[in-house]
């Protein structure tokens, strides 16, 4: 099944979590800090909040999350074919988990992955192939290497 994913920047994420638990019935699937994200059956959606004060209420990125890693390279063959260009992460560790993905971004700067993931992980994780322009020294969800990969920073992006 591949689903939707919105990613939501909150300012509060207990609060959020707390609302978006009664809008759509179920409790988050994954938390640590700064970070959850809800597997939604019904409508099938991921919906992924990332603390980042100051940026409650907009878009982090959009996804659709995949069942597999061929799935993810099907994308990125025929992604290419339409003519997009395309940013390929295989084996990325990022939003507590182990994922291959392929990002492209939409007419008005609109992040979109297509992801698998293959794992969790202990860490929030960084790629460095996401650096945030706005946000020196932040990669994919808000780190930078040296980073402690504990907490998402600001203007995150990536799940």
């Amino acid at each position: 099944m591949s689903r939707v994913q919105l990613a939501l920047n909150v300012d509060d994420l207990d609060e959020a979590i707390m609302f978006y638990s009664k809008l759509f019935n179920t409790e988050p699937a994954k938390r640590k800090p700064g970070y959850a994200n809800f597997a939604v059956d019904e409508p099938p959606l991921k919906l992924v909040l990332l603390e980042n004060p100051g940026k409650g209420g907009t878009l982090n990125h959009l996804g659709v999350e995949v069942q597999s890693s061929e799935k993810v390279h099907e994308e990125i063959a025929r992604l290419q074919g339409e003519g997009l260009f395309t940013d390929e992460e295989i084996g990325t560790t990022c939003c507590f988990a182990t994922q291959d993905k392929v990002w492209v971004t939409g007419p008005a700067g609109e992040k979109w992955e297509v992801y698998t993931v293959l794992a969790d992980s202990e860490t929030f994780g960084s790629s460095p192939q996401h650096l945030d322009p706005e946000t020196e020294g932040a990669a994919c969800c808000g780190r930078s290497a040296a980073d402690d990969n504990t907490e998402p920073a600001p203007t995150a992006s990536c799940c």
